[in-house]
């Protein structure tokens, strides 16, 4: 072991003993789990040596040996070397020390936790042929046929392994049948670990394998509570069911949600692709569920770990932290940075953190970053006032009152203890039940769950309830079983509702009629509120996110056990289930990739992902501009290169591909040398946007800068020419050099620089949103546009 400096660190001398599983061990009351990370494994020792060489890091700063073996949680062994501890801040910053420690992460607990059938049909790829009147009055048969042909190609995922790090998976769920299913790809290598209520027949053709990782969780709060949680792969909460069948599930008929909404044929991206569970999310203890799960940075490591060398091609990861994390600090950036180097996929969500902007987590460019936006289905909830208006919200709730009853505003009802600024949240035995007893209640989005809304309003003895959208959230509204008869309304909505109330002198009244299913409502899709925004402050020069996908009111199977609005009071069970965020995007973003794997085995992970990017659209089903929950125009910091599209993505035309070295030399430039020992950075770096990346962000431009970029031909033709065009951000020049591209060959390449140039520094400040500005450039032949936007800063 070799120190990075010669000064000595005493080791902390333990003064108690504390019980941890699953030894008793000698340890400091101030030990908390660490990540102790030295890149990649050299591929000369075995697993037994490497979990030796391990202990003996932990013997150095251990008191004895029994202790440094108690202390270990993990032991990374396949594609990560590192481990994971029980450690003092002194005995991590002894580690820390040593020449071989890339980094060493403090694994907090709550630092990561989950983002939270028509979908598939609206990105068109189980569509039949329908009638579009927004297409030039004709029936949009062009798309329906592109999108059978790229099922069809991919033989629907089938030998595609899928990877999903979640809450666990419901087996029993229709989506998960392997009826039909060809044997088990040979490639996999993974296991089906048993628990508590999973046994082996669990696994099947289609849930190939299933792990679960709790040494970290409960090194952080102690022994699962059995009754929250099982100790097993089965999923209690819902959430990693849910993924699970938008990414792979199977085509289910006759599925719906409570009350019989959206029923239909339920499907994943790729049916046919094959399910490995990594179980990594748990209940945090003394709390609801509404509030979300945890998942154990080093749980999360050790599942990406064993999946890597189970076999799966593309990882799905709809989990992300708060915090602003660089790659060494990111247990999830390292883990994808290892799967990058095997070519899997990784495609994680961006966070539901919106609409404040630069909140998005999972930035690092070896990650396909998925934000989330609407479909064009909607469940219509109308409200009718006593003044006759009649206001469309939206509901999945099965209640109604036909009946006219009086309406009252939470904020009239609220008991004198609410704060004056929380009166119309309609919080927990908050409202009084003398003001609401019969009455509609109108409460303000915020503060609490929603569910839990009309579970207030409905202990306060209120018959109805209105959830209205504040400025915040604009129009984008969430569907959930509530408990009374509901419908949502978005900002402007409410606004009205609440001047009606106003206007009527304790009057006010209103009836709630029953719902209706439509199609082809819009504008979609449009950006939800929630998803988080770029720029992307820990890689500036890396647009993010990458890409968005429906996440707003998704239907996708459920846990048994768990209800469908999470609270626990709430006793209904339900097969399939609602829920919106980007934790449902991202799984249709990895199902896209399992199709594209299936078609092209030989692409790289940053050629799929390119191909998913080029191909996307910034339009909407209108043809005009994406817009956010407001309705004003969205940009790339919300959509990425815009909203995906399954029919086109197998074809791009051109990919900008990149390799491991490719990323290592990134690093070189961002600042991180030692990412991989075996990796030599250049006396001379590259600008870190030079990195060939499928969008293009330069920071702080000072007059102008040459990006440079490189594409390869995977078009059908052998040779083929490309023509560039684009619209620059406002006051700035993009041009490139060459402006053709002329190809012979699949397969070769061709390199080109644009140039970005300010022209008008007054008309660029003026013009700039948030300080940025945006375009966008293409390369077109006489079928592909292969289109990637730009975001510029001024320096």
């Amino acid at each position: 072991m070799r120190h990075k400096h010669n000064n000595d660190i005493s080791l902390f001398l333990c003064l108690s003993f504390l019980t941890i599983l699953p030894l008793l061990a000698k340890c400091d009351e101030h030990q908390k789990p660490y990540i102790v990370y030295f890149g990649g494994h050299s591929g000369d020792k075995t697993p037994a040596q490497i979990l030796e060489t391990h202990h003996t890091y932990l013997t150095s700063v251990k008191e004895t040996e029994e202790e440094a073996r108690a202390s270990l949680i993990y032991s990374y062994k396949h594609s990560i070397n590192g481990f994971a501890a029980s450690l003092t801040p002194e005995q991590a910053s002894q580690l820390n020390e040593l020449d071989e420690v890339v980094s060493v992460i403090e694994s907090r607990p709550m630092k990561y936790k989950p983002h939270t059938t028509r979908s598939w049909e609206f990105a068109g790829l189980n569509e039949a042929a329908t009638y579009n009147p927004q297409v030039s009055n004709r029936f949009d048969t062009e798309k329906s046929f592109m999108a059978e042909d790229l099922l069809h190609k991919a033989g629907y995922g089938k030998d595609v392994i899928v990877g999903i790090l979640d809450s666990g998976i419901w087996p029993e769920a229709r989506s998960f049948s392997d009826e039909g299913l060809e044997p088990i790809p040979k490639t996999w290598k993974g296991i089906c670990q048993t628990g508590q209520d999973f046994n082996s027949s669990h696994c099947n053709k289609k849930i190939i394998g299933a792990r679960y990782y709790l040494k970290g969780f409960e090194r952080h709060f102690g022994p699962l509570n059995a009754t929250s949680d099982y100790r097993s792969a089965r999923d209690k909460d819902g959430h990693g069911t849910h993924v699970a069948s938008i990414a792979a599930g199977r085509q289910v008929q006759n599925a719906s949600a409570f009350g019989g909404f959206a029923r239909g044929t339920a499907s994943g991206g790729a049916p046919l692709a094959r399910l490995a569970v990594y179980k990594v999310c748990w209940p945090t203890p003394g709390q609801e569920k509404t509030m979300g799960n945890t998942c154990g940075q080093e749980d999360m490591l050790a599942a990406m770990d064993d999946a890597i060398a189970d076999g799966v091609h593309v990882i799905s990861i709809s989990i992300g932290s708060d915090d602003l994390l660089s790659h060494m600090e990111d247990g999830i950036s390292i883990g994808a940075f290892h799967a990058l180097e095997r070519n899997v996929v990784v495609a994680c969500s961006a966070g539901n953190s919106g609409p404040t902007p630069a909140t998005l987590s999972n930035a690092a460019p070896w990650i396909m970053t998925v934000g989330a936006s609407s479909v064009d289905r909607a469940f219509l909830g109308r409200l009718v006032l006593g003044n006759g208006k009649m206001i469309t919200g939206q509901t999945v709730t099965p209640y109604t009152l036909p009946q006219r009853l009086p309406l009252i505003y939470a904020a009239d009802a609220a008991l004198p203890w609410v704060p004056k600024n929380e009166t119309d949240q309609c919080l927990p035995n908050s409202l009084s039940p003398e003001k609401v007893n019969g009455k509609i209640v109108l409460c303000i989005r915020g503060t609490t769950f929603r569910v839990l809304k009309g579970m207030e309003v409905k202990r306060a003895g209120g018959a109805g309830f209105i959830l209205g959208n504040s400025a915040e959230f604009g129009d984008a509204v969430y569907l959930e079983p509530h408990v009374l008869p509901t419908t949502a309304l978005g900002y402007n909505d409410t606004n009205e509702v609440v001047n009606y109330i106003k206007s009527t002198k304790d009057n006010a009244t209103a009836s709630l009629a029953e719902p209706e299913t439509v199609f082809g409502n819009g504008p979609a899709p449009f950006m939800a509120g929630f998803t988080s925004r770029g720029p992307n402050v820990i890689y500036p020069s890396i647009l993010k996110p990458d890409i968005t996908a429906p996440g707003l009111n998704i239907l996708a199977a459920w846990s048994e056990a768990s209800p469908p609005s999470k609270v626990s009071e709430d006793r209904r069970v339900v097969s399939y289930n609602f829920d919106s965020g980007t934790s449902m995007s991202c799984p249709h973003v990895a199902g896209l990739a399992a199709l594209i794997k299936a078609i092209h085995p030989t692409w790289s992970s940053a050629a799929i992902r390119s191909a998913i990017m080029t191909t996307a659209s910034v339009k909407n089903k209108k043809g005009e501009a994406i817009t956010d929950q407001s309705g004003d125009k969205a940009t790339p910091f919300e959509f990425g290169s815009g909203h995906f599209r399954p029919s086109r993505a197998a074809d791009p035309g051109l990919v900008y591909d990149a390799s491991y070295g490719d990323y290592l030399l990134y690093l070189c430039s961002y600042g991180l040398r030692n990412a991989d020992k075996r990796f030599e950075c250049p006396k001379v770096l590259p600008p870190t946007y030079d990195l060939n990346y499928p969008s293009v962000s330069v920071p702080k431009l000072n007059g102008s800068a040459t990006v440079r970029r490189t594409v390869t031909n995977v078009g059908g033709a052998g040779k083929a020419a490309y023509f560039f065009g684009g619209k620059p951000p406002s006051g700035l020049t993009v041009e490139a050099r060459p402006s053709v591209l002329y190809f012979s060959r699949v397969g070769e390449k061709k390199s080109f620089e644009l140039r970005i140039t300010v022209r008008n520094r007054t008309a660029a400040e003026g013009n700039f949103r948030g300080g940025y500005g945006f375009g966008w450039y293409a390369w077109r032949d006489d079928y592909h546009v292969v289109r990637s936007p730009i975001a510029v800063s001024l320096g």
